[in-house]
């Protein structure tokens, strides 16, 4: 799936994926997409782990962006989000996201990701659901 177009819509103003440090990175497959985070100060909790809503909005925001990727011209929205995290990450560290698109319908689609720290362990799984906002004709 290539995000390139994508990328170059994030850098254009502030937003949250730059807020958190989100890169967004082009894949081979075209029902998958990955990104990384480092953990930081900008999304950690105040005791040195990444946050969990930081790890739901990494997946939220990975999943926009293969919904995007794949419907050009639309707005992709999240509307249901849900995740479980089994593992903490210390500030330092960085994680990926992989994301495959379980249903790519014409208005929704569903995607799920793993998130894993830079040893390749498992640390949050979340489903995301987006609705894709088709351009009114006029």
């Amino acid at each position: 799936m290539n995000v390139d177009y994508i990328n170059h819509i994030i850098a254009q103003k502030p937003n949250l994926s730059t807020a958190l440090g989100m890169e967004f990175f082009s894949t081979p497959e075209d029902d998958t997409c990955m990104a990384r985070m480092r953990v930081d100060e900008r999304n950690r909790q105040p005791f040195g782990y990444l946050s969990g809503g930081a790890s739901l909005a990494l997946a939220e925001n990975l999943a926009g962006v293969g919904s995007s990727a794949l419907c050009p011209g639309c707005a992709c929205v999240g509307i249901e989000v849900s995740g479980s995290h089994v593992q903490a990450v210390s500030e330092g560290d960085t994680v990926t996201a992989y994301g495959r698109l379980a249903h790519g319908g014409s208005t929704l689609h569903v995607w799920n990701v793993e998130i894993r720290n830079s040893a390749g362990d498992l640390i949050s799984t979340v489903r995301v659901t987006n609705y894709v906002i088709k351009p009114h004709k006029s």
